[in-house]
């Protein structure tokens, strides 16, 4: 008799301790490995889908790491150390190109501009882009985005890499603020809140915007393995759908409303700085209000590779963009 009280208490513990580990697991939701390429508040939308609960409210837990380069991000994604890549789509045109058969496919979109603004040594309040010609300006990674974008600007205004500017393309993309404020270049291109902080500090001035002056292009995106993407299909519709709720707060909100929600994020900068770097890629529409990603403005993504001399062949937009998940989450 007594054995038989001992073996129902066991059940009975056993069958609690199970309750409340599948409650802790339902709250918790299920981990996603998110790559981010850097951490900026260019990616504001995110920050907000996470801190506002919206991944939450999809039953994800994000469990977000920092690649520093869209390169970085790619190899995680296809060596399975990470879940989710968000990054330029350059990536995954680079890989499709390759042949890879189980390559990455964007499922959604984030931001619609270039986020990197142009710095300089002296306040320019009539800039203009001639006043280039002659000068060096530390300009990112061979190959990434950030590099080819103010390429294309810098040719668009007359000015030829190389001949008319010099670009420097060796300096890391984490170190570029350092190798500046370090007496290296005249300008150097920088995303925020690098780029206000500096500005603050007296050590440089925001002269342009490399975004207005590109136009839009599909700057920062959301891809993964197709195979993942199969395999997961409610994974990445819950994903996308937070990610949207995302974009509308941005799109509804205040700089003031957007800057507290993103705050978490960012605990060194005060609220006065972020508001000032959300009004700033706010006024200039840089966030995607949809995650749905058009084909005028990924093929104007690959006519800058082309200039830029980084794209051999074009990658076909039906195969390496799936905005399956993204007209499903607007719905």
């Amino acid at each position: 008799m007594k054995i038989m009280k001992y073996f129902i208490f066991a059940l009975v513990l056993v069958l609690a301790i199970s309750f409340v580990m599948s409650g802790c697991n339902k709250q918790q939701g299920q981990k996603v490995r998110l790559i981010e390429v850097t951490h900026s508040i260019f990616y504001a939308p995110q920050y907000v889908a996470i801190h506002e609960g919206y991944f939450k409210e999809e039953g994800i837990d994000i469990e977000l790491t920092t690649g520093e380069g869209a390169d970085k991000v790619m190899t995680a994604v296809l060596a399975d150390q990470a879940d989710i890549g968000f990054m330029g789509p350059e990536a995954a045109i680079y890989v499709y190109n390759e042949g890879r058969e189980d390559y990455a496919q964007v499922f959604a979109q984030l931001t619609q501009t270039d986020g990197s603004f142009l710095v300089g040594r002296e306040e320019e309040p009539d800039f203009k882009w001639e006043n280039l010609r002659g000068k060096t300006i530390i300009g990112g990674r061979k190959g990434g985005v950030p590099l080819m974008t103010l390429e294309y600007v810098l040719k668009k205004h007359g000015l030829t890499p190389g001949v008319d500017v010099e670009v420097l393309t060796n300096v890391q993309f984490a170190l570029m603020a350092g190798a500046f404020t370090g007496g290296t270049g005249d300008y150097v291109t920088l995303f925020e809140p690098v780029a206000s902080t500096i500005e603050n500090e007296g050590s440089g001035y925001v002269v342009a915007s490399v975004g207005v002056a590109a136009g839009n292009v599909p700057y920062t995106v959301y891809a993964t393995k197709k195979s993942f993407i199969e395999k997961n299909k409610d994974l990445i519709q819950r994903f996308t759908n937070a990610i949207y709720k995302g974009q509308q707060f941005v799109k509804e909100k205040s700089p003031e409303e957007i800057a507290k929600a993103i705050q978490p994020a960012f605990p060194d900068s005060d609220l006065d700085l972020l508001t000032q770097v959300v009004k700033r890629y706010k006024d200039q529409d840089s966030w995607a209000t949809n995650p749905i990603l058009k084909e005028e403005d990924f093929n104007h993504l690959q006519d800058i590779m082309e200039m830029a001399g980084e794209l051999d062949k074009r990658a076909s937009y039906d195969e390496l963009v799936n905005n399956e998940f993204a007209e499903k989450a607007t719905k």
